[in-house]
């Protein structure tokens, strides 16, 4: 009994998606990656639930070292410096997510678009990517937030969505420019297709990899923008971040006064995210790139 090339492809997806599998749950880098950045988001996510309350709020004594009753100690003004990490972690996945994930969407939209469609839509769409990728990202977000002001994170992650996408945009373009030629392609375009669904359903899929790898960057990008931001004190003031609290902290002289508690926890939330998801882009490389995988 033949087995017709819908069913081939099928069969032959499959095969690809458990290789994955197989080589992901045996790559170090991409599990020890998975497991801080999991680690974190449940604490993000639960812990605001075990540590209530208000994190700006001033509950136990001025300038105490950690002990059971405040586990990261207190600032010098008597907050808990728990409750504001628990409280910052959150806001930081929030601004990876939202600000990642609009940067890819866009960076895709318009990677896509170029690529396939060629000509003068190319050639527009190229031009505006050019634009934005020389334009000092940060310096740009620095003078909206001074001139306009951030009352809220995802404000400021929309900000950072609107300046982050070019570079992933052009490399897009490049790997469709390279797959609009193939022969499955050419067929789903002489079947009538339309161009959108071509790109959804037949150019994309055969880039996931790339994309979902490109989505991780971008995430690692815009919390490092987002606490940059934070720690000069262009970000939202209404809430609790972990740049905030960086901010804080210099304002006030923790290091000079001693406080090592009040700067460690945050500084070292912020490497630990962002280096978990750099750590899970190598190892993804690795499981993705059959010249890279640990056999």
């Amino acid at each position: 009994m033949s087995v017709v090339p819908d069913e081939k492809a099928a069969v032959a997806s499959a095969g690809v998606r458990a290789e994955a599998l197989h080589f992901a749950l045996r790559n170090g880098k991409l599990l020890a990656g998975l497991a801080v950045l999991l680690a974190l988001l449940l604490l993000g996510l639960f812990g605001p639930l075990v540590s209530a309350g208000d994190p700006n709020a001033y509950v136990g004594p001025q300038f105490a070292p950690p002990s059971g009753d405040h586990w990261f100690g207190t600032t010098l003004f008597g907050q808990d410096i728990f409750t504001q990490f628990v409280h910052g972690l959150r806001a930081t996945f929030l601004v990876g997510l939202l600000g990642g994930g609009i940067a890819a969407v866009i960076g895709m939209a318009i990677g896509f678009t170029a690529g396939y469609r060629g000509g003068v839509v190319d050639e527009v769409l190229n031009m505006l990517t050019n634009i934005v990728l020389v334009l000092p990202a940060l310096a740009v977000l620095l003078v909206i937030n001074a001139y306009l002001g951030i009352r809220s994170i995802p404000v400021q992650a929309v900000f950072i969505g609107l300046t982050s996408w070019p570079w992933v945009a052009r490399a897009i373009r490049a790997q469709t420019f390279s797959l609009r030629t193939r022969d499955f392609v050419d067929l789903a375009r002489l079947s009538g297709v339309r161009p959108w669904k071509i790109m959804t359903t037949e150019i994309a899929p055969n880039m996931s990899s790339y994309l979902f790898m490109a989505f991780i960057l971008l995430f690692g990008g815009s919390v490092l923008i987002g606490a940059s931001l934070d720690f000069v004190g262009l970000g939202p003031t209404d809430s609790i971040s972990l740049g905030l609290m960086l901010n804080n902290a210099a304002r006030y002289n923790a290091l000079h006064l001693g406080m090592w508690w009040w700067f460690i926890p945050p500084g070292l939330g912020i490497t630990a995210v962002v280096g978990s998801l750099y750590v899970m882009n190598v190892g993804l490389d690795e499981v993705f790139n059959p010249k890279l995988r640990e056999m």
